[in-house]
């Protein structure tokens, strides 16, 4: 059974930088299958990105996607965990924060993400 985060997180998280369009985090995520795009600047994550995001803060707000940064829709409060973190703490952190995924940062930057489904391999996430 894992017991740390670098141990179940995925590795290189898709990341685009604050001033990128929304659409190319759409396009990132069709053509990557996933749901979220981490936002960086100078190479620190800044940010997160989700397709609820595109579809509640951009497009239902009838922005241009091809012009509005992803730093004017991103949330940027997000939690985040590092890779030597122990996974049931992390996922206790998920279910009281409320967040599906969480980024996994060393110094700032991100080296991966890790997902709710992550801990399916025999984790019981549940308090004792």
């Amino acid at each position: 059974m894992p017991h740390k985060v670098e141990e179940v997180m995925t590795r290189d998280p898709v990341t685009l930088p604050e001033e990128a369009p929304v659409v190319k985090a759409a396009k990132l995520m069709r053509d990557r299958g996933i749901g979220d795009v981490l936002v960086v600047g100078d190479g620190r994550l800044r940010g997160l990105v989700t397709d609820r995001d595109i579809v509640v803060r951009a497009v239902a707000e009838g922005r241009d996607l091809a012009t509005t940064p992803l730093a004017t829709l991103c949330t940027s409060d997000v939690v985040t965990v590092g890779p030597d973190q122990d996974v049931a703490e992390a996922a206790r952190l998920m279910r009281d924060k409320d967040v599906h995924q969480l980024p996994v940062v060393v110094d700032g930057r991100p080296v991966g993400v890790v997902a709710l489904a992550d801990f399916s391999l025999g984790l019981d996430p549940a308090p004792a």
